[in-house]
């Protein structure tokens, strides 16, 4: 809240020196202060103003200006207690200030000295108290000691707010105002929580997706997310790169979050799967940690294979006008990594996903021995939920029933307020459970057979597609690739690398297919 005053906005040029301006002993100015939690007390500046008034009447003092101060949470400093300093020294002939109390007056010890250095006859109204340099010196140790009372109750203060915080973070609840695709509410047991905003949640979870296809660059995405109708919540205005890479890197998005220098696990909604937000993390390294050179031509493989010598880049060149081949950056020193073809390049690709391959036969004994028995867990996890939820139904009728008894006065205060926290606590330790075993469901064995049956055509479709096409592909699938002596080393991201593995696992050494009862494990 901006200072509030009397008279007109005063001017600080051409002011006399306390020199050349005499004092005028019945001039004065007034402050009041109080903060957004004291105003929920009761407290009001208006009481403060009325006492201070009375007492400038009483002293036959003449108030030139009134100062004002309403802190809030989202405020930093005190403009109108700058603005009555600066008032004050473009002022000389006003040396008198009416303030409630010392703890209004000053919050550390640099408010102490600056309002020291005016040199004012102070009124510190309701503690009977006017101090100045003619004052006794019992009265200046008792203000002293004072100020060092108010430091230590702002100090104790702030000291308790970072335990509240510090203890919200680690029972998993966001402890700040909720970021961009979430919005702050207060829950049905009466704490603050953050949950998806209906609006910029989806937009949150469409940028992700995008930059994730490795299609887009910041500039435009950030292009793509104005068009579609990203913006600040308030002020409307077009989110910006920086922006972008920040929300790009927030953990908060995948239900952790990062508080004072550690990681929590929350317990509200995650808008990105991990597995996007690694594969974004992984990009946005990628590019800071590469910077190629432009080239004129798009090559299929470039900055995707690194040299199994060296480990610097593979990058394409044309030669003869119409061949491709592929060869170190050498940015290391000499290489003795040969050129090699794309073509040569290319079939090794698609030999290597040949390993995401399902023959026909496995994926109908998925269908057939898996799928029914993931239903039957996830009928189990349901009913464990279901049992969960009916239990916090019964926590909060209790709850219901104490509060009765203690309007009643069957309970006292102490005995309501021990019990009542017991039930909280017992929730909350329910919500933890729930959240935990929702966060650890997979997602229905229906779907990844869909996956698996989509990834077992990897190798084939992969020769048919132009290269903008191929580099997409392995760019979904591909963790990292290598180049040595003509032979190339895949290795491939989750859950494709497990896919691969249980693939391999099912066969025999002459590749043929064998099913045995321990492969159901491979593959779950």
């Amino acid at each position: 809240m901006k200072a509030m005053t009397t008279t007109t906005p005063f001017r600080s040029r051409n002011v006399a020196s306390p020199i050349q301006m005499k004092i005028d002993p019945t001039a004065a100015v007034l402050y009041a202060r109080v903060s957004s939690k004291e105003q929920e007390l009761g407290y009001s500046i208006c009481a403060q103003q009325e006492l201070l008034r009375g007492d400038a009447a009483q002293h036959s003092l003449v108030l030139q200006q009134e100062f004002v101060d309403v802190e809030t949470a989202k405020t930093a400093g005190r403009p109108g207690f700058n603005e009555m300093v600066a008032y004050l020294r473009a002022h000389p002939a006003c040396r008198v200030l009416l303030v409630e109390k010392t703890d209004r007056l000053y919050r550390n010890f640099k408010d102490y000295v600056t309002i020291d250095d005016l040199d004012l006859k102070i009124h510190f109204v309701k503690e009977g108290i006017v101090l100045s340099k003619e004052a006794r010196s019992s009265d200046k140790f008792m203000h002293g000691i004072k100020v060092l009372m108010a430091k230590n109750y702002i100090d104790n203060l702030s000291e308790e707010v970072r335990k509240g915080l510090h203890t919200k973070a680690a029972q998993g609840l966001y402890p700040s105002f909720a970021p961009l695709g979430y919005m702050n509410m207060t829950s049905p047991s009466g704490k603050q929580i953050i949950v998806p905003c209906l609006v910029f949640g989806p937009m949150i979870t469409k940028l992700y997706q995008w930059f994730a296809s490795a299609e887009y660059s910041l500039k435009e995405l950030a292009q793509k997310a104005y068009a579609e109708g990203f913006r600040f919540r308030v002020s409307r205005n077009k989110v910006p790169v920086t922006t972008l890479h920040k929300i790009l890197r927030k953990r908060i998005y995948i239900g952790d979050f990062d508080y004072a220098g550690k990681t929590y696990q929350g317990i509200h909604e995650p808008l990105i799967d991990r597995t996007t937000w690694e594969r974004v993390q992984e990009i946005l390294d990628g590019r800071q940690a590469k910077k190629h050179r432009k080239v004129t031509h798009d090559f299929a493989f470039s900055s995707m294979v690194t040299c199994g010598h060296c480990g610097c880049s593979l990058v394409g060149e044309i030669k003869k006008g119409r061949y491709v081949y592929y060869h170190c950056t050498g940015y290391r020193g000499k290489c003795p990594e040969r050129y090699t073809r794309e073509e040569v390049l290319e079939k090794q690709f698609a030999a290597g996903l040949h390993d995401l391959v399902i023959p026909s036969p496995v994926l109908a004994w998925l269908q057939e021995q898996l799928i029914s028995s993931d239903l039957t867990e996830r009928a189990a996890c349901d009913q464990a939920l279901r049992r969960d939820q009916a239990e916090l139904e019964r926590g909060e009728r209790r709850l219901e029933v104490l509060y009765d008894d203690r309007l009643d006065g069957r309970i006292d205060a102490r005995a309501y307020d021990k019990r009542a926290g017991e039930i909280r606590q017992q929730q909350d330790q329910v919500r933890r459970r729930m959240s935990e075993r929702q966060a650890a469901e997979l997602p229905p064995v229906n779907q990844a057979v869909d996956v698996m049956a989509l990834a077992s055509k990897a190798a084939e479709l992969f020769v048919e597609q132009p290269g903008a096409e191929q580099q997409k592909l392995l760019r979904l699938v591909l963790e990292n690739a290598s180049w040595k002596g003509g032979e190339l080393r895949m290795s491939f991201r989750k859950p494709f690398s497990e896919l691969s593995v249980s693939n391999r696992a099912t066969r025999t050494n002459d590749d043929c297919l064998q099913l045995v009862e321990g492969d159901s494990g491979n593959w779950r």
